[in-house]
């Protein structure tokens, strides 16, 4: 069992920095710490999304795209009940689900993964809840993964949940929408560890010809509030897309369309190409 506060040095390849408070959750952990870096030294921020066990060298992706220039990693569990996520990831959780994945098999073939750069878990809080808080962070952290995404938990829930996880070392990533009010988003950045999730568009995942005009809009109403990086995603498809949200953002989360070169039978090298795209484009 790794102790609390000692999960994912590795993985995201800081080092728990003395002091922070992070085995109390006061402070944030490497995750955060990574990507502070990268923004502050002038990096915009790449996260792609990778759905565990929707294809056999999933994890070969997750290095590949690593490798490829992405700042953070997004792996996504498998869920039968999907519901921020569009038709794609849909496919993709269930193709994983089909083939027998599991979340414990899938945390421990990340265990092993040692990619280089921060690990970040999506999942919904019906697999948290079944595993127990303490005893889900815990195996987060032991399996490498720096922080956290649980799309379906509100804030006013979250509390048992973000001490659990920030006494394990991982870092509690939380959503905000366009729709949300600004104190409300004030709050949920108070909360929220390692980065923010900017959600561009109301609705579910998916690949879109055209940015929804409220991706920009929701970029600079939370940089206007908080000095976490902000990444935005949902709705981001193309390298061009990504290039104007960095405009505002600090950065882009990229799911549906690399999960959909999956798919459609790309492998790591097609992946990788993929986030290079993105990589030069945000650059």
């Amino acid at each position: 069992m790794t102790p609390p506060g000692a999960g994912a040095p590795s993985a995201a390849g800081v080092p728990p920095a003395a002091g922070t408070g992070a085995a109390a959750g006061a402070g944030p952990g490497p995750l955060e710490r990574a990507l502070r870096a990268r923004r502050d030294a002038g990096r915009k921020l790449l996260v792609p999304y990778v759905t565990a066990g929707a294809v056999d060298d999933w994890v070969q992706v997750v290095r590949a795209v690593a490798a490829a220039g992405a700042d953070a990693v997004e792996v996504g569990l498998p869920f039968s009940d999907p519901m921020i996520d569009g038709p794609t990831i849909q496919q993709a959780s269930l193709t994983a689900l089909r083939r027998g994945t599991t979340p414990q098999a899938a945390l421990a073939e990340l265990a092993g993964a040692d990619v280089g750069v921060p690990l970040v878990v999506m999942t919904y809080y019906n697999l948290v809840f079944r595993a127990g808080e303490r005893r889900f962070a815990r195996t987060l952290a032991d399996s490498g993964v720096a922080g956290a995404i649980v799309p379906d938990l509100p804030l006013e829930e979250s509390a048992g949940w973000r001490e659990e996880a920030g006494a394990a070392g991982v870092d509690t990533v939380l959503l905000v929408a366009p729709s949300t009010p600004d104190e409300r988003a004030r709050r949920i950045c108070e909360a929220c560890r390692g980065f923010v999730y900017g959600v561009g568009l109301m609705g579910v995942t998916g690949e879109r010809s055209e940015l929804a005009g409220t991706a920009r809009q929701v970029a600079r109403r939370l940089r206007a509030v908080t000095d976490l990086p902000v990444c935005v995603g949902v709705g981001v498809t193309t390298a061009r897309q990504a290039a104007e949200i960095c405009e505002d953002a600090d950065g882009v989360v990229v799911g549906s369309a690399l999960v959909r070169r999956l798919l459609d039978g790309g492998g790591p090298d097609a992946a990788a190409a993929l986030v290079a795209g993105f990589r030069s484009a945000i650059d």
